[in-house]
């Protein structure tokens, strides 16, 4: 899977266009709207509304059927992320370790509850469910590099650099 673009797509380039050259891309293949929609992610940073019926159309679903996944998979998102983004691992092995502590301080340091953007549009903040760093626990990703061992002074050094503390 390609890096997502947290970059609104330009004028040049409206959805619809970039939408569309994904259907076309990836609409043949079995199964194909699970990969159809981290395509249209990594394109865009996001799932715009206007893509779902663009969407639907091109794999003869419907809207609801669409949106039903998206909503699902906490993975989508369905408003672009903030500039960085935190994800906080919440699985067991982690959550032994200290992983609600970790994500209630980052609530309070970032100034936005998980699943959220911050309003400045700074920083989003997401539970995600096993890193593969169980052994290293609690752990985190941070624009998707890995952080292990991760205590409240490590985030907020972390946060520091990026320059998102409230």
């Amino acid at each position: 899977m390609t890096e997502p673009n947290h970059n609104p797509p330009s004028a040049a380039q409206p959805h619809a266009e970039v939408v569309r050259a994904l259907i076309a891309r990836h609409g043949a293949q079995a199964g194909a709207l699970l990969p159809l929609l981290h395509a249209v992610q990594d394109a865009l940073g996001h799932i715009p509304a206007d893509a779902v019926a663009l969407i639907a159309e091109g794999l003869n679903l419907s809207r609801a059927e669409v949106h039903g996944v998206i909503t699902y998979y906490h993975h989508f998102r369905a408003e672009p992320a903030g500039r960085h983004v935190v994800q906080v691992c919440r699985a067991e092995a982690c959550q032994a370790r200290g992983a609600e502590a970790l994500m209630e301080h980052a609530e309070q340091a970032l100034g936005c509850a998980q699943h959220g953007t911050r309003a400045d549009g700074a920083v989003t903040l997401e539970p995600v469910y096993c890193l593969g760093l169980c052994a290293s626990s609690p752990a985190m990703l941070v624009d998707g590099t890995p952080h292990a061992r991760v205590t409240a002074d490590q985030f907020d050094r972390i946060a520091t650099q990026l320059k998102v503390l409230t």
